[in-house]
């Protein structure tokens, strides 16, 4: 019952089963509140504790999964912001493998009669390749997986096998990482990462996590792409649950493609999560708008060497105006840049900009135009990774009739 007015009788409570009190008028609340008591009803006065003899929880639903959060009246806002953390912690999706666990209970009870057995098993498939799969929405490859699982219990000579994540970290700010690599960080048994990986963003993976460091600098590979791939497969086939983390995406510049090639060669289940790539992490921490209806109607993304180290691209397509050009691992070859896009039509005047360490607390940022930034970007001895953005766009945010340096995300004239 939800009662707002002031005309009380204690027999209005007849045939009543729940009691919500909306009001503040004090005198009212406790009169509602005593009278539901004496009648053993529940009554929650609102913003009134001491008067109620239940609280309204917040609710994070996931159907078939509730999580329900009280502080028992004392502070409903603390209350609502626990909720909305635990809705970022807590997969859209949880509510598919409830509902895939309830499919496959009975089963497992039949086969497995210990419990300290059926928990171990469930805690293999809720952590592990099985789980992941029944997040993702294939119910089909989850069915399998778990079936193969539920024979290793019954004859565990032979490991289970795991699943390999190729996973986009995003430019370096904690902060713009997807909540879906969070989580899959959270459980993987293995994080193999790159240097471009931001140390916050590798702090996010589960304490016990085994770290595999396999960072790239150009002509000075720490580890060769193929045993990158033989590796990831081995970490797999011993049944580990991996994530293979890529600065940005995966997809873009990220070598993902040559990965997940030779994972499904080797029979490998992969996923791929992409992330925030470094072109659009630097432009928006700047606030250059990649496209704009009156300066760029076409972004590209191309990188700044080839796989044999040299710079041999379509210079003609490169230099139309009204686009904007992002340049990958470009710095090294960055007087040549400069100068096929001049020699192929572009003005000497073109907004340039820089950016190292992008979207991180150690960004910096060089703006100048086609004529000088060779000469700006040896000034600055920028020496981590750096995107170089070219374009009128640039101009829009960072100015063009004036060279202008940033470091540390702080404008220095």
């Amino acid at each position: 019952m939800a009662w707002a007015g002031r005309d009380f009788d204690s027999a209005d409570l007849e045939g009543i089963s729940l009691v919500i009190v909306a009001t503040e008028d004090g005198p009212l609340q406790a009169r509602v509140a005593h009278a539901a008591q004496r009648r053993c009803l529940p009554v929650n006065v609102v913003d009134r504790p001491a008067l109620s003899s239940f609280m309204m929880p917040a609710i994070v639903d996931r159907g078939p999964i509730t999580v329900a959060i009280s502080t028992a009246g004392t502070a409903p806002a603390l209350a609502r912001k626990l909720r909305a953390e635990i809705e970022r912690a807590l997969p859209a999706t949880i509510g598919r493998l409830a509902r895939f666990a309830e499919i496959f209970r009975d089963q497992v009870r039949r086969t497995l009669r210990e419990p300290r057995a059926r928990r171990l098993f469930w805690d293999r498939v809720f952590a592990g390749r099985a789980g992941e799969l029944a997040l993702a929405g294939d119910e089909i490859a989850a069915r399998r997986e778990l079936i193969r699982l539920l024979d290793h219990a019954r004859n565990p000579s032979q490991p289970a096998a795991g699943m390999v994540h190729l996973v986009g970290a995003g430019p370096g700010d904690p902060g713009l990482l997807t909540l879906k690599a969070h989580h899959l960080l959270q459980h993987a048994d293995v994080v193999v990462y790159d240097r471009l990986v931001s140390p916050e963003v590798l702090a996010m993976a589960r304490h016990d996590a085994e770290r595999l460091h396999v960072g790239r600098r150009r002509a000075n590979h720490c580890m060769p792409q193929a045993e990158i791939n033989d590796r990831l497969i081995a970490l797999a086939r011993a049944g580990k649950s991996v994530v293979r983390l890529k600065g940005g995406d995966p997809f873009v510049f990220g070598r993902g493609g040559e990965e997940i090639e030779a994972l499904t060669a080797a029979g490998i289940a992969v996923e791929v999560v992409p992330g925030i790539t470094a072109a659009l992490g630097c432009a928006a921490s700047a606030r250059v708008p990649l496209t704009h209806r009156d300066h760029a109607q076409t972004c590209i993304f191309v990188a700044g060497h080839l796989k044999d180290g040299a710079v041999d691209l379509d210079w003609p397509m490169l230099a139309r105006p009204r686009q904007t050009v992002v340049i990958y691992m470009g710095t090294g070859s960055l007087p040549a840049i400069a100068r096929q896009m001049v020699e192929h039509g572009l003005p000497a005047s073109t907004p340039v900009a820089l950016f190292e360490n992008g979207t991180t607390d150690q960004e910096r940022r060089v703006v100048g135009t086609l004529a000088t930034i060779e000469r700006q970007a040896a000034q600055a001895a920028l020496t981590g990774p750096a995107l170089c953005v070219i374009g009128e766009v640039v101009g829009l945010a960072l100015g063009k009739s004036r060279e202008i340096r940033f470091e540390n995300r702080i404008g220095l004239c």
